[in-house]
This record gives C-alpha cells, sequence and structure tokens, in this order.
C-alpha cells in the first residue's frame, strides 16, 4: 500500500467518525436516556409516562405527544448517579472525538497537498499525514471507552433502580444510540490503526511516521554499513605481491 496519498481507507475512518460524533450528539439532546412508567387503575386516567434526559424531563400521558410537565432545568438536579456521570463523560467523548477528526482532517490535507519537505533542517519538527492518523486514532479509542463505559452503566444502573424501588424503570433509545456511537468511534480506529500498520513497513521513528523524504534528501544518507565495508575490502586490502629478482 502505497502511503503518500489519500486513502478509502482513511475517508471512511473520517466519515465514519463524523456519523459517530452526530450519533453522541443526538444522544445527547434526546431526552430518552431513561423511562418510567406510571400505572393507573382509575378507567378515567390515563397512564402517564416520565421521558428522563440528561438535559430535561418530560411527562406524557400515553397516546399523547405534548409535555404535561416539562422540566428544562433538570440538568440542575438530577438525582440519578448513572445520569450526572453521562452529562460530564459525553461532551468530553464529543470533545476528544471532533478533536481526533480534526487531526485526521489535517492528515489527509497534508497527503494530499504536501509532497516534499519544505526544509530540510526542518525535517525532524515536522509531524507527517501518518503521524496524524496514529493520534487520531488514538483519540477515537479514548473517545469510545468515555462514551461507552457510562452508556452501558446505565443498563445496569436501571436494574439497580427496579431492585430498589419497583419496576418501572426501562433504558431508552438513547442509550442504544450512545452505545452505537462508541462502536462507530472503534470501527473508526480500528481502520486507522490498519492503514497505519499496513504502510509501516518503511523505517521511521514514533512521532514522524512514514515521512515522505524530498528526492534531495536521499543525498545526505550515507551508505549501509555492509555496502562501506565490502568497498574498504575492495579499495584498501589489496594484497601487493612483489617478485624477487
Amino acid at each position: 500500500m502505497g502511503c503518500r496519498d489519500v486513502h478509502a481507507a482513511t475517508v471512511l475512518a473520517f466519515l465514519s467518525g463524523t456519523a459517530s460524533v452526530a450519533g453522541l450528539l443526538a444522544a445527547v439532546l434526546l431526552p430518552n436516556w431513561r423511562q418510567m412508567r406510571l400505572y393507573t387503575f382509575n378507567k378515567n386516567e390515563r397512564n402517564v409516562t416520565v421521558y428522563t434526559g440528561l438535559w430535561i424531563k418530560c411527562a406524557r400521558f400515553d397516546g399523547s405527544r405534548d409535555c404535561v410537565i416539562y422540566d428544562p432545568q433538570w440538568y440542575t438536579a438530577v438525582d440519578q448517579l448513572d445520569l450526572r456521570v453521562l452529562q460530564f463523560a459525553l461532551p468530553l467523548s464529543m470533545f476528544t472525538a471532533v478533536s481526533a477528526l480534526f487531526l485526521c482532517l489535517i492528515g489527509m490535507c497534508n497527503t494530499a497537498f504536501v509532497s516534499s519537505v519544505p526544509n530540510v533542517k526542518l525535517a525532524k519538527c515536522l509531524v507527517n499525514s501518518a503521524g496524524c492518523h496514529l493520534v487520531a486514532g488514538l483519540l477515537f479509542l479514548l473517545a469510545c471507552a468515555i462514551c461507552l463505559t457510562p452508556s452501558v452503566w446505565v443498563i445496569f444502573y436501571n436494574n439497580y433502580l427496579n431492585r430498589k424501588y419497583e419496576p418501572v424503570f426501562s433504558f431508552d433509545i438513547s442509550v442504544f444510540i450512545a452505545i452505537a456511537s462508541a462502536g462507530g468511534l472503534f470501527f473508526t480506529s480500528v481502520l486507522l490503526f490498519l492503514w497505519y500498520c499496513a504502510c509501516k513497513n518503511l523505517p521511521s521513528p514514533f512521532w514522524q511516521p512514514l515521512y515522505s523524504h524530498a528526492p534531495s534528501m536521499h543525498s545526505y544518507a550515507s551508505q549501509p554499513y555492509s555496502a562501506r565495508s565490502r568497498l574498504s575490502a575492495i579499495e584498501i586490502d589489496i594484497p601487493v605481491v612483489t617478485h624477487a629478482s
């Protein structure tokens, strides 16, 4: 695999990361993390379902789309530990993923528009596209861990609430969206790591992997040791034979 062009793997990783960030944003904004269904035995009344999100709470009658009770200040009085943790974890995961997307975009632009080293003296201070993709893959993996752990915890905490109080709690669609987004972040990091490993056959340091050296820089490279040793053996170690008269 040539590593000096923009490949489908990096483009697919960027699109997958963008879709995952969009999914995280939807999960953060939707008020559908937990449902609490309240039943009534009065035939003249309707059952009520309370939808709990990270920032708002909404109570609706069955068959109605309007909120009977709408609490936009719910985020300041969240009394459920898993949702409180998610209020900090999901924005942090989104920030980490957006940073990774920015690095991935820089790497693709650097691959597409920068093909040579502008200054030989600054070559060791530059970070190339493969380095950007490698760090982006690490950030995507970190964002996945930050998002996935508290999202899965919601499921177990929901069972804890049902045992502690009454079996009226159930997790909602935002949990599945967050877990799917975490899976998309993991898939994105795997794509970037596979691309990097496929290109790793070139010798390079860790922070500057796979740098595309300018043609003029190859003249500064010294010959391998084995080639120099063979050359010296030919030029210097030639025995001199003299014939005695």
